[in-house]
């Protein structure tokens, strides 16, 4: 969120038709205060607020149905840092973590901030197995869902500035997907073992001028790329089914120089 939210921005991101149940906000780079006052007013009249989590700047909000709170048998926020500066808005790097046995689905949502700069794959790869271990379940069976959501930073690999722009501008970025650092590692075996992820068919969420939907105009120019991803992992495909029904970035929020990622995910019982 670049140290700023507005009230504009956060509509945009719950949405004005909340045919869900659950309602997650995982934000990096968010302003210490009055966030949740924020989403809370976003979110209504539909939905209220069930559980937070924040480590400074990396923050992260569930919202449940107007009196599903009855529904909840357990709830736990933690939180894991892996290092990062301070500053005015606590640009801290880690994640933060709940979880939640909702109407008898035990799930772990992950919001996560991770190192920047294309050069730095390992060290990315090595924080994420560090918050794993620290934030997830030892016994898988205490997890039936998990998701990990966040600005992951990984970057475009061996693709210049230019070229990048330029298939960019003429709606051929699904050429760079091949090029994106995240799919490699992980087709490598190296993360998110038997995670799913929706088709990046929407343009890379970073790095934007801020207040427009315009690309990076800076000195630094910085290369676009899809930093900003939701993976997920059924534990239990036996008994449930999860459903993608859309994947894309929120290209009307204009406060950061991020554009959000949003993803609908359905989960049904095998033999209801």
């Amino acid at each position: 969120m670049n140290g700023n939210v507005s009230y504009e921005d956060l509509v945009e991101l719950v949405g004005k038709e909340r045919k869900f149940d659950l309602l997650v906000v995982g934000l990096q780079e968010a302003p210490k205060a009055n966030v949740d006052q924020l989403l809370q007013t976003a979110s209504s009249p539909t939905h209220e607020l069930l559980g937070k989590a924040k480590l400074q700047s990396v923050q992260l909000y569930l919202f449940g149905p107007k009196n599903s709170h009855t529904l909840v048998k357990e709830l736990k926020a933690e939180r894991y840092s892996v290092g990062g500066c301070g500053g005015l808005i606590g640009r801290k790097k880690g994640a933060v973590a709940i979880r939640i046995n909702y109407d008898d689905i035990k799930m772990v949502f992950i919001s996560c901030h991770l190192s920047a700069h294309a050069k730095k794959v390992d060290q990315r790869n090595t924080e994420l197995r560090h918050i794993a271990n620290s934030l997830l379940p030892r016994d898988k069976r205490k997890r039936d869902l998990t998701v990990w959501l966040g600005d992951l930073n990984y970057r475009i690999q061996d693709v210049s500035n230019h070229p990048v722009r330029s298939l960019i501008q003429n709606h051929l970025q699904s050429v760079l997907v091949s090029k994106d650092q995240l799919l490699q590692e992980a087709e490598r075996g190296e993360i998110f073992k038997g995670y799913s992820e929706g088709t990046l068919g929407f343009k890379p969420t970073y790095k934007y001028n801020v207040g427009s939907s315009d690309y990076d105009t800076s000195h630094k120019i910085r290369v676009p790329a899809w930093t900003d991803r939701i993976l997920f992992k059924i534990q239990d495909t036996d008994n449930i089914q999860a459903t993608l029904h859309s994947y894309d970035s929120i290209d009307q929020v204009y406060g950061s120089d991020h554009k959000p990622v949003k993803a609908d995910l359905c989960l049904k019982w095998v033999n209801s």
